[in-house]
């Protein structure tokens, strides 16, 4: 069985660069013990551009 966790990280409309590192993220949650498990940044904005990018990380219980 395995536990799951999602952490949303805001894209900046202008630049369409992420407001935070989600590197940083990544390996924050790793040194917690999670995988992360998908990342993924639907369209929202004209042109294809995403508002948010999801990480999604699981642990086992």
């Amino acid at each position: 069985m395995y536990k799951y966790h999602f952490e949303k990280i805001s894209m900046n409309p202008l630049t369409g660069k992420p407001k935070e590192d989600y590197r940083e993220k990544v390996v924050q949650f790793a040194n917690e013990g999670w995988r992360l498990h998908q990342m993924f940044a639907p369209p929202a904005y004209a042109g294809g551009q995403s508002a948010f990018i999801e990480l999604v990380f699981e642990k086992e219980e």
